[in-house]
């Protein structure tokens, strides 16, 4: 048996484990690796942070190799353990673990993956207490704590990173102001006009900027904490959180000790070995190569690929450099940049602005330079980013397509993509994830090979839109259109049952277009082949006859599930519950009176305050739920049906110090906007009177949230099984337009969502753009659904005190009396 070299990386970040990635794809068994982590923790992906620290995603959600990953590819990983120096002699890493052991490993090969340095202003009061780097999960825990305790939090830095840090803060309910020395935000990456759309939709949505300002200290209050920051001109700003976001620096201190050649960086050659000495190999943020040291993860992986090829003995690869290009993480907000956007001589530049279109203005700017694409800047559009970075590289002709190019691919007649998705219109060899390197073919490749149905079995087994995440949208297209899903085509779905071929879009479309009304008729018009159906496609048919002709399709109770037949839910020891709706979650005292009598004369053993801010009483009698609610006297809460079950509030700006929004009554005006109202699954909303989202409204299938400007609002989220995020749908400003977007939104799900699909499937399987267009961005098609819902739900009747229009057969409450013995 060969004896295996032994591999030692110090460092555990996103660019060194991808080299050992790619090492172990080529040669698993060629070296016994060690790693050492400064960090208590696996690799994780640290450009998701950001979302982390808004509360989109958790700490675990982002960790990219857990500890097994570790322990089946045999890699020895010293976590929590700083290297202190290194025997180049002797060739031997020395470290100290976290409990003061003394950690050695002798190498044949070393890598040094080191990362960078946050760069921290040289002022005084830099060392207080509530003053931090954005860098690492314990920064982030460590401002997620102080959003929790603190209201005035300050960035230093307008640049990618902190944006995203305000961004963030911001979302845990801080008041953030941004303080910039530059003229415009992430002047690195924008030019001036992109720079300002950016602060002014920022702006809208509550952050506070000061530019052009100076920074001179850090001033401390009585508790020795951090206060304020005081400028030049004398000026303050109250700051109980001070973060510094002002650029990185390699981190190059055990390089230097270890005396290799450092400027810029640690210098490495095209095959990231150190100029001072071969055996040892530099990659990601802390190498300098060919004087450039890279921030950005695409190219850190481009580096983690060559060095890989290299450890392997392939000696085929060389690192020549990366073109980059940027994409801000900030949620709603489109932004794209990449090559020399800022033009110079020689350059021309096409141009087109329109500040007031709808979502906070559209702006592109392309540089050309002989024919040839040499920089882009997009905002509020970004679609054909990826396109534009495709062109930027290969360094193709544009003269062709020239009075084509500024709108994009689609528009190519003559490639003959009009009309299709970008999906569709891309070859295989073209990339999709510049991140980790993956094609089009690759992706299509594995979701047929291995059966690929969702979009997290397809970053497990691609890495594509694992990293930053910009190209999630076309990972999606591609995953839809090569699993069946492809919403621009009619989908081959599974029927909806063994009792038809028919899959659910077909059953809707027939019930349209033959105007069809009963169940039996359904059945008779597409031949069921089990004449009467099945408790599966029963409830299905039933709900698609009443949603797609209210007023006239009959609602057919022995159609539903037994908990809608009773109209209450049904627990397991075989009795009911019990919830009045409370609307917006907001009760008197004369209803606590009621509902605390009704506990006492029925002898209702349980009654429970519910995560939807109302009061359930369980352990309710069948025959007892008629006379329950004729006592109780309150509105039906629906918490057994497929339709609106809950609107959750905040107490918002009505009460609330930190409220900037009256939550509570837009909840209540929600609430009896939507009330019986039925859908494919049951739905909830919530709205918070500010960005701390009490009423946590980032899972709900709507979430309102209130800022200075007015509100906004999200979709498909879902607090279910597995947590899905709300996505941001647009800003708004009055109550009335939350009302309108909100019922078109619903109404469009209610028409063409299955039947017990939630929001979140539904909005996967057509996709967020489609529904965009569909109420953001035809105004007249928006107010057609609202007015179809409010039609719909006109004259809708409670099913516990208005017996016959809502069809209740009362005969299901009366007990049967045992036959005489």
């Amino acid at each position: 048996m060969v004896k295996q070299s032994r591999l030692v990386m110090v460092g555990n970040g996103m660019a060194g484990v991808r080299a050992l990635e790619e090492l172990l794809k080529i040669a698993p068994d060629l070296y016994d690796i060690t790693v050492f982590g400064a960090e208590p923790h696996p690799n994780y992906n640290r450009i998701l942070l950001s979302p982390v620290l808004a509360g989109e995603q958790t700490l675990e959600e982002i960790v990219l190799n857990d500890w097994s990953w570790y322990a089946d590819h045999h890699i020895t990983l010293h976590a929590g353990c700083t290297v202190t120096h290194v025997d180049r002699t002797r060739r031997t890493v020395h470290g100290v673990a976290q409990d003061g052991r003394t950690v050695e490993a002798p190498y044949d090969r070393l890598i040094l993956a080191t990362g960078s340095n946050p760069f921290m202003l040289p002022i005084p009061g830099r060392e207080l207490p509530g003053v931090l780097a954005y860098r690492d999960i314990a920064d982030t825990q460590a401002m997620i704590d102080a959003a929790a305790s603190y209201k005035h939090a300050v960035v230093i830095g307008g640049g990618l990173l902190g944006l995203e840090a305000a961004n963030g803060l911001m979302k845990r309910g801080m008041q953030v102001t941004v303080v910039h020395a530059g003229e415009w935000l992430m002047e690195r990456q924008l030019d001036d006009v992109a720079g300002k759309l950016l602060q002014q939709s920022l702006a809208e949505r509550g952050m506070q900027f000061l530019m052009q300002a100076q920074t001179q200290e850090l001033v401390a209050g009585g508790d020795g904490r951090v206060a304020a920051v005081r400028f030049k001109d004398g000026s303050e700003v109250p700051a109980q959180l001070v973060v510094m976001a002002v650029g990185i620096r390699p981190n190059t201190a055990l390089a230097e000790q270890m005396h290799l050649h450092v400027n810029r960086g640690i210098v490495v050659s095209d095959t990231l070995q150190t100029v001072t000495d071969p055996r040892i190999y530099a990659v990601g943020e802390c190498a300098a190569h060919r004087g450039i040291a890279y921030g950005l993860v695409a190219p850190l992986f481009e580096q983690g690929k060559v060095l890989a090829n290299h450890l392997a003995e392939w000696g085929i690869g060389r690192y020549q450099g990366s073109l980059t290009s940027t994409k801000l993480k900030v949620t709603g907000i489109d932004l794209f940049s990449a090559g020399d956007f800022q033009g110079g001589e020689g350059t021309e530049e096409i141009v087109l602005s329109d500040p007031h279109a709808e979502g906070g203005g559209v702006y592109k700017k392309l540089v050309l330079k002989n024919d040839r694409l040499v920089g882009a800047c997009l905002y509020g559009d970004t679609v054909d980013g990826s396109w534009y970075f495709k062109l930027l590289r290969d360094g193709r002709s544009v003269a062709d397509i020239r009075d084509r190019l500024m709108f994009g691919e689609s528009h190519l007649g003559d490639a003959g993509h009009q009309g299709q998705n970008k999906a569709a219109a891309m070859a295989d060899s073209d990339e999709v994830c510049g991140c980790n390197g993956v094609t089009k073919g690759q992706i299509c490749k594995a979701i047929k090979d291995k059966g690929l149905f969702t979009l997290d079995e397809v970053r497990k087994h691609t890495k594509a839109s694992a990293s930053c995440g910009s190209c999630t949208g076309l990972v999606e297209q591609i995953l839809m259109a090569t699993a069946g899903g492809d919403y621009s085509a009619t989908p081959k779905t599974k029927p909806v049952c063994a009792c038809t071929d028919h899959g659910h879009q077909a059953v809707r479309e027939a019930i349209r277009t033959h105007r069809l009304l009963t169940v039996d008729g359904v059945f008779r018009f597409l031949e069921w082949k089990t004449p009467n159906g099945c408790a599966t496609c029963r409830p299905a048919v039933n709900y698609y006859l009443i949603s797609t002709w209210p007023k006239e399709a009959r609602d057919d109770p022995q159609s539903r599930f037994i908990n809608e037949r009773s109209h209450a839910n049904i627990q397991k020891d075989g009795t009911y519950s019990v919830v009045p709706r409370m609307w917006g979650g907001e009760t008197s005292a004369a209803e606590l009176r009621r509902i605390a009598d009704v506990v006492d004369k029925y002898q209702i053993p349980t009654v429970k305050v519910t995560g939807g801010q109302r009061i359930d009483l369980l352990g309710v009698k069948k025959e007892d739920l008629v006379n329950v609610w004729r006592d109780i006297g309150m509105p039906c809460g629906h918490a057994y049906a497929k339709a609106l079950r809950t609107v959750k509030t905040c107490v918002g700006s009505e009460w609330c110090r930190m409220g900037t929004q009256d939550s509570t009554q837009l909840g209540k005006d929600l609430e009896h906007a939507f009330v019986g109202m039925y859908a494919p699954h049951k739905v909830k909303f919530a709205v918070s009177g500010c960005p701390r989202n009490c009423a946590e409204s980032g899972i709900k299938d709507v979430g309102i949230i209130g800022v200075d400007s007015g509100w906004e609002m999200y979709v498909a989220g879902n607090g279910g099984i597995k947590t899905e995020v709300a996505q941001f749908f647009t800003k708004l400003k009055t109550a009335e337009e939350v009302l309108e977007y909100t019922g078109a939104f619903m109404q469009l799900y209610r028409l063409e969502g299955w039947y017990l699909e939630r929001t979140v499937h539904f909005v996967a399987r057509v996709g967020l753009d489609y529904v965009k267009r569909r109420v953001l961005q035809d105004a007249p098609g928006r107010q057609a659904l609202w007015r179809e819902l409010q039609d719909a739900l006109a004259g809708e009747p409670d099913p516990w005190f208005e017996f016959e229009p809502a069809a209740v057969d009362r005969r299901q409450f009366i007990p049967i009396t045992p036959i005489p013995a």
